[in-house]
């Protein structure tokens, strides 16, 4: 049996691998005229005479920092708050409740509603189904006084005093000002 095996085994060498160093041949041609053309290629391109690399001591350096745009501006940290807390985008010196946010779960817009809490039902089906259609979740939705409630197609959350976000269930993130 083992003489049989030996035998396959120098029947697919055979047949097998003298087509592959047949194809690595051609390849290796190939390659010699991609490099060919490469090299034809880079010499075309001329440089500029004119031109003289800065160095970087000759580069003066400036105190002022320069504000990024509005568009880049995150939330950090990321505060969640109830329906009295303002919205908009929030730092250390000014808490306020991140109106931007997007689920990293979910990859969604975070809706919010004032003046509602969640329903202690609710669940991720009906929250996959119905976000972010307030007709269609308001039948989860409570009317409570000074209560914020938050949701994503797989989260929800209720708040009604400002607090930092640090729940590790809910990924959550800023999605910039």
């Amino acid at each position: 049996m083992a003489d049989d095996i030996d035998d396959l085994l120098d029947e697919v060498e055979t047949k097998y691998c003298s087509r592959d160093k047949q194809k690595n041949r051609k390849l290796n041609r190939n390659r010699k005229s991609t490099d060919d053309d490469l090299d034809d290629i880079l010499n075309d391109i001329t440089v500029d005479p004119d031109f003289k690399p800065v160095k970087s001591s000759e580069i003066k350096s400036s105190n002022r920092t320069v504000p990024r745009p509005e568009s880049a501006r995150k939330c950090f940290p990321l505060y969640l708050g109830g329906s009295a807390s303002s919205l908009g985008i929030a730092n250390s010196l000014t808490p306020r409740s991140c109106d931007k946010m997007r689920c990293t779960s979910c990859d969604f817009k975070i809706a919010i509603f004032d003046n509602f809490e969640w329903d202690a039902t609710t669940d991720y089906l009906f929250l996959r189904n119905n976000c972010p259609d307030f007709q269609r979740l308001k039948s989860k939705l409570r009317s409570k006084k000074g209560c914020r409630a938050y949701c994503c197609q797989c989260s929800h959350r209720s708040n009604t005093t400002l607090e930092k976000l640090t729940d590790p269930n809910l990924k959550w993130v800023c999605g910039k000002h």
